[in-house]
C-alpha cells in the first residue's frame, strides 16, 4: 500500500482551530466520479489510502455542521473531533453504487456523533438518556424562540408538531431550564454553608452497614431466645412466653395461676428460675 500523500490537518490546542479550518476548506473536493472510484477501492480491497482521501475531503463538511451546535456553550473543536468520529464510520460504511454521494450519507453518521457528544456533556447530568428524549431535547431547543418559559398553548404546540405528549414537553423544559447546582457551596459562600445541598441532603438515617449488621444481631437474638427457650420445661416455657413474649402484654401471674392451678406466688417462683436460667444460657451462648 502507497503512503498517503495528501497533509493531515491538525486539532490540538485552542488556538489552532481557525488554522484547522483554513486547512481543512482547503482540501480538494472530490468529483463523482473520484469518489466512486475510490468507494470502490475501499469497499473491494479496503484500501486505506483511499478511505483517508474520502475523509480528509470531507472535512469541511464536519465543520459546517459543527457551527449549529456552538450555542450549546461546547468547544467547537470537540464538536469537529466528535464529527470526525461520524464522518469516519460513515465512510468505513459508504458503498458507492448505491449511487448516493458520501456527502449525504454523512450527515447522519456527524450528527449523530455531535448529539451523544452534545447529551454526555451538556450538563453534569444527563437530560435526556433515551432516543425519544434526545430527539425532543434537540428538537425543543431549536423551536424555542425566547429564554422565558412555555405557556400552555407552547407545550401544546410543541407537542402536536413534535407527536410526543405535552407532559414530556413540559418535563424536557423543566430539565433544560434547570441548571447545575453544585453539593458544596464554593469559598465565597463559607458564611451560607448551611444552605448548600449537602446541608439537607444527607441522610440521617442508619447507615447501610448498620442496617444489615442491627439485622443481622437481631436475627442472632431472635434465634439464641428460641434456642434457650427449647432448654426449659414446658411449664416454664409457657409462663416466660405468656408474660414476656406476647405483643398484646402478657398474661398476669393470677390468669396463670388458674390455668395451672397453683397460687401466683407459685407462678412468680418458676418465672423467676426461668428467666435466670434463660439469662444464664443466652450469656454463655
Amino acid at each position: 500500500m502507497t503512503t498517503m500523500t495528501l497533509p493531515v490537518p491538525s486539532l490540538t490546542g485552542a488556538s489552532s482551530l481557525e488554522s484547522y479550518i483554513q486547512s481543512v476548506n482547503r482540501m480538494p473536493m472530490l468529483t463523482a466520479e473520484e469518489e466512486f472510484a475510490l468507494g470502490e477501492r475501499l469497499r473491494i480491497h479496503g484500501d486505506l489510502e483511499a478511505a483517508q482521501k474520502l475523509v480528509l475531503s470531507h472535512l469541511r463538511l464536519v465543520v459546517s455542521i459543527s457551527r449549529q451546535y456552538v450555542g450549546y456553550g461546547l468547544p467547537q473543536a470537540d464538536l469537529i473531533q466528535e464529527g470526525n468520529i461520524g464522518l469516519m464510520k460513515a465512510v468505513r460504511r459508504f458503498d458507492a453504487t448505491r449511487g448516493v454521494r458520501l456527502v449525504s450519507f454523512a450527515v447522519h453518521w456527524i450528527r449523530a456523533e455531535m448529539h451523544e457528544y452534545v447529551v454526555r456533556n451538556w450538563r453534569m447530568v444527563k437530560i435526556a438518556t433515551t432516543k425519544a428524549q434526545r430527539k425532543l431535547f434537540f428538537n425543543l431547543r431549536s423551536m424555542k424562540t425566547r429564554t422565558g418559559g412555555l405557556s400552555e398553548c407552547d407545550t401544546h404546540e410543541f407537542a402536536k408538531t413534535l407527536g410526543v405528549k405535552p407532559e414530556e414537553v413540559r418535563e424536557m423544559e423543566m430539565r433544560l431550564s434547570g441548571g447545575d447546582v453544585s453539593l458544596e457551596g464554593g469559598p465565597e459562600d463559607e458564611d451560607q454553608a448551611y444552605l448548600s445541598p449537602l446541608a439537607y441532603l444527607a441522610d440521617e438515617g442508619a447507615e447501610p452497614s448498620d442496617i444489615l449488621e442491627n439485622a443481622q444481631m437481631g436475627l442472632l437474638e431472635t434465634e439464641g431466645l428460641q434456642s434457650a427457650l427449647a432448654d426449659l420445661d414446658a411449664r416454664s416455657r409457657r409462663i416466660v412466653e405468656a408474660r414476656w413474649l406476647k405483643e398484646d402484654g402478657g398474661l398476669t401471674l393470677h390468669d396463670l395461676a388458674d390455668e395451672f392451678q397453683v397460687s401466683a406466688e407459685r407462678i412468680r417462683q418458676i418465672e423467676q428460675k426461668a428467666l435466670a436460667t434463660l439469662k444464664k444460657t443466652l450469656v454463655s451462648a
